[in-house]
């Protein structure tokens, strides 16, 4: 049974909300490529990203430069506040 485009996307939305950070943006990437020209634009639309996150998400795998087992390179994200202490 042929799979209908409303549904495709449909399941591409579902299986997007399931991932972490790190793994939306590298498959974006991977959806972007599949599409070729103009697929950043249109997995961006679809998904909600900005067009630059797709285009990191289809860079990142082809420079070698993914770390395993992170989501943020080292020293990303928020830095960690200090407690208050009482007086």
């Amino acid at each position: 049974m042929p799979v209908v485009p409303d549904e495709l996307k449909v399941a591409i939305v579902l299986f997007f909300s399931l991932l972490d950070e790190r793994q939306r943006w590298l498959y974006a990437g991977l959806e972007s490529m599949k599409l070729g020209h103009g697929g950043d634009r249109k997995i961006a639309d679809l998904l909600g990203l900005d067009t630059g996150t797709v285009a990191k998400g289809r860079r990142q795998p082809l420079s070698e430069d993914v770390e395993i087992g992170r989501v943020r390179r080292e020293g990303g994200g928020r830095k960690p506040r200090e407690k208050k202490r009482r007086s």
